[in-house]
């Protein structure tokens, strides 16, 4: 088994690398592979609902992680992003990747369990974790939680390692996450059957 992690902070090893790094060390202890992907510092182009990846399944900008990871979707089990917190909410990197990624290749995510990781220096986790969420919420994705909202502060990497108990919610991520790819795991040899979905419906309201 394997998850997907991806760092959407401009700081490669910055707290957020910190999070998922002591989040990943937990999954690799119950023999889960884990891949951290950084989104980098170039910039990553915003969704403009041109709709052509209804057709095509790719997303038309080829020059940053969208397609890659779509790509790669049916090789792990589960996702989790980490971004660090901006005025309140996730980086602009995340959400514009996370918008395209989700408008684009939704069906290939739908049933992995997944997370968001979000760092900050004082406030704001919970009003990011909450934006993140959102897009598993939407995708009939299992969102995996801890013992409190996944969030670790600092202003540097060496204060993250500091916060005890963030780290420990990565921690409690870790091993949720695995106990949960264990139970999806056994159940697919059981013969349980993923669930049957009916036709989406879409009602858009007008005055």
């Amino acid at each position: 088994m394997k998850v997907m992690m991806i760092n959407s902070s401009p700081h490669e090893h910055g707290c957020t690398d910190i999070a998922l790094q002591e989040c990943a060390k937990t999954l690799n202890g119950h023999g889960i592979e884990t891949e951290i992907v950084w989104l980098g510092t170039s910039a990553i182009h915003g969704c403009i609902a041109c709709g052509k990846c209804r057709n095509s399944g790719r997303c038309i900008f080829e020059e940053d992680m969208v397609n890659r990871i779509a790509e790669q979707a049916e090789s792990f089990d589960g996702f989790i992003i980490g971004s660090p917190v901006y005025y309140g909410g996730p980086s602009s990197q995340s959400c514009a990747f996370m918008d395209r990624l989700f408008y684009s290749a939704a069906g290939r995510l739908a049933n992995k369990p997944s997370a968001s990781v979000v760092s900050c220096r004082r406030g704001g986790a919970s009003a990011a974790y909450d934006r993140l969420n959102k897009y598993f919420e939407m995708c009939n994705m299992p969102v995996v939680t801890s013992q409190y909202w996944n969030q670790i502060h600092g202003n540097t990497p060496e204060e993250a390692l500091q916060d005890a108990e963030g780290l420990q919610t990565m921690r409690t991520l870790g091993e949720n996450m695995a106990w949960l790819l264990a139970c999806i795991e056994t159940g697919k040899k059981a013969g349980v059957p993923l669930p049957a979905y009916e036709p989406k419906l879409r009602t858009n309201f007008i005055r």
